[in-house]
């Protein structure tokens, strides 16, 4: 009977300590992966707090990849994220644009000669350029 509670014991650390590493907003929420704040889920919080009652090491590492990856921010109207979208070859301008107004929920116009599409060879690459761009930089100035 001892051995059998040791067994269940080691599968639960072990099973919490694969998910609290992980990160629990990264496997709950891929989509978000890539916002660069917001409010945070309580959700995601409170999971990656059981990490915390269980090892203090796991928990620490679940915070540290959500908050990295943004995922456990909630997802806002504007706050910037990135989408990873795989493209036909054969996509024309216009079904661009209908996509792109669809995602954004107003039109878009890809007409502009100051607008510059690029493909990413990563995600890591893509954050990069939208940090660069500027996004949200009045909130974060703010808080300097």
């Amino acid at each position: 009977m001892q051995q059998a509670v040791r067994r269940w014991l080691t599968g639960a650390v072990i099973g919490v300590s694969i998910v609290a590493l992980s990160g629990c907003g990264t496997m709950f929420y891929p989509e978000r992966k890539g916002q660069l704040s917001g409010d945070v889920d309580p959700v995601v919080a409170i999971a990656n707090g059981v990490g915390l009652l269980f090892f203090i090491v796991p928990g620490v590492i679940a915070y540290a990849v959500d908050f990295s990856n943004g995922t456990i921010y909630l997802p806002s109207a504007s706050s910037a994220s990135v989408d990873i979208h795989h493209l036909d070859d054969a996509m024309d301008v216009a079904s661009l644009e209908k996509l792109l107004s669809d995602k954004a929920g107003q039109p878009v116009s890809l007409e502009n000669e100051l607008l510059v599409i690029e493909e990413m060879d990563s995600l890591d690459e893509a954050l990069a350029m939208v940090r660069m761009s500027g996004v949200l930089d009045e909130e974060r100035l703010a808080t300097m």
